[in-house]
């Protein structure tokens, strides 16, 4: 691995001197984001492509060094055609001719060859589909439209607690900035963002259970952040995996009064975008004490442990 990061930096040095450089119309609307995917579109993966999504962000050469174990390699022939693997580092030929040629800023014709027909990874078609619905950021949708584009920024503010949390919960932290429709509101097209935090029974429940349609990623409507948007349906959910049956009463009580707040702003969000909204809860215990103080939510038991 740190023959592999040494490899990495080295590639990221050469972008800037081997790239030739972009127009300012690509510039303005290339999203580096988009422009991976559409390149880790053409080659196959053997996780669907969700690494690929999850890296999108980083630079190319990065993507690359965290996501090259989930490459079907046995599809694919490297060819270092300029020969710059092999002249420029050593380290690159340690870890292997193939991941230095897929690293570099510019794949030569013909220094890649993938056997056979690739079938674009779930995950990486999820998410293509998902900027071309939106049209992939605020800033590259204003943009398009000639026009500038309005960005809210929605901050979740904590109030003092007179008790400590109890741990586990599934507190979400303030979302970032949203696209808006024409009249300026927050838009009701879903937004796939990364699962906040790295509590990892959660995220797995989260996507496995309804499944989510976007794994991997919470999703964004009208500004208000969701645990997963079910596949197939218009249906978001809240996913709550915390051990709430081992809580004393006045914890229980008082996590209660606090998922109420919270879903009351998730359902009235859901409702006015036209989607069904359901809660989804590790226990029974916990499904009839929320049950209990509001008949009329939509609660599932997921069995889901921690």
């Amino acid at each position: 691995m740190r023959r592999l990061r040494a490899c990495a930096a080295l590639l990221l040095f050469l972008s800037a001197c081997a790239t030739s450089a972009p127009s300012r119309n690509e510039l303005t609307v290339r999203n580096p984001r988009l422009a991976n995917l559409q390149r880790a579109a053409e080659l196959p993966w053997t996780d669907g492509g969700r690494c690929v999504v999850r890296e999108a962000a980083q630079p190319w050469p990065v993507l690359v060094e965290k996501c090259y174990r989930t490459l079907d390699r046995d599809r694919i022939e490297f060819h270092d055609t300029t020969g710059r693997c092999t002249v420029a580092s050593a380290d690159a030929a340690a870890v292997g001719i193939g991941f230095c040629v897929l690293a570099a800023p510019e794949i030569a014709v013909g220094a890649v060859i993938v056997l056979g027909v690739v079938v674009v990874g779930v995950a990486i078609k999820e998410a293509m589909d998902a900027y071309e619905l939106r049209h992939a950021y605020p800033e590259e949708a204003g943009t398009s439209r000639g026009t500038k584009v309005a960005s809210r920024e929605t901050e979740a503010q904590r109030k003092p607690k007179l008790e400590p949390e109890p741990a586990g919960q599934d507190w979400q932290p303030p979302v970032p900035p949203v696209p808006e429709d024409r009249t300026g509101r927050a838009s009701c097209e879903p937004v796939p963002v990364p699962h906040a935090g790295e509590d990892d029974p959660h995220n797995e429940c989260a996507d496995k259970f309804p499944p989510n349609r976007y794994p991997g990623m919470d999703v964004l409507v009208s500004g208000v952040r969701f645990d997963a948007l079910q596949v197939g349906v218009r249906k978001l959910w809240e996913i709550k995996t915390h051990r709430f049956d081992t809580y004393p009463g006045f914890i229980q009580r008082r996590e209660i009064e606090r998922e109420l707040e919270q879903i009351q702003k998730e359902r009235t969000a859901a409702a006015a975008c036209g989607y069904d909204f359901v809660i989804g809860v590790s226990t029974q215990e916990h499904k009839d004490a929320l049950i209990e103080v509001d008949f009329s939510l939509d609660v599932v038991v997921t069995g889901c442990k921690r």
